[in-house]
């Protein structure tokens, strides 16, 4: 149950702190959309939007903060000289206060998420090891989750198994007598394919 559990929650994290993460981009950028350009990940922008705030009081003495956020050297030196010539507009104090303690937030929830993906794999290790290492901890808890209980996957055939996930495409491939689908949630392990 707490596999089930901690798989649905793993799931509203990853949705939630994207949606997340690129509110903070949008907001941020108002001010200095130059990094938008330069920083990819959202977890590393939210944590330099913490470590910048605002541009303007960017000094060289950041770099090598900037440098630990990014494990980037260049990268980091490419950050403070956009900062120096942002086309960003100015943001008030409370506007800039409002974005950081937002982009704290989505730093929180990553933390969360990665201490909840720990969790995770240490209860799949511990309750399906087998499954868990076939497959992967995610896919595993999917699976596990989809079926009801590691009992109840346990008793399905190879063949429900292997299509477990993509129930809508195959009554879909039945009611059309089109093809059937070969997998569901098996395609998404990383051991596979």
């Amino acid at each position: 149950n707490m596999i089930i559990q901690a798989i649905a929650l793993l799931d509203q994290l990853d949705k939630e702190i994207n949606t997340f993460a690129m509110r903070v981009r949008e907001w941020y950028s108002w001010h200095f959309p130059e990094l938008v350009k330069l920083v990819d990940n959202n977890f590393v922008y939210a944590r330099l939007v913490n470590l910048i705030g605002n541009r303007s009081s960017l000094t060289e003495e950041k770099i090598g903060e900037i440098e630990e956020v990014t494990m980037d050297a260049e990268k980091a030196r490419e950050i403070y000289a956009a900062s120096q010539v942002s086309m960003g507009s100015d943001l008030g104090e409370f506007d800039m206060i409002n974005i950081e303690r937002f982009a704290t937030k989505v730093v929180n929830l990553a933390n969360y998420r990665k201490r909840l993906h720990s969790y995770l794999v240490s209860k799949m290790n511990a309750v399906a090891p087998n499954l868990a290492a076939v497959i992967g901890e995610q896919v595993g808890a999917r699976l596990i989750s989809h079926a009801g209980s590691l009992t109840n996957l346990a008793k399905y055939p190879a063949s429900t198994v292997q299509i477990l996930g993509a129930e809508k495409a195959l009554f879909r491939a039945l009611k059309t007598k089109s093809s059937t689908p070969k997998y569901g949630l098996l395609y998404h392990s990383t051991y596979i394919g």
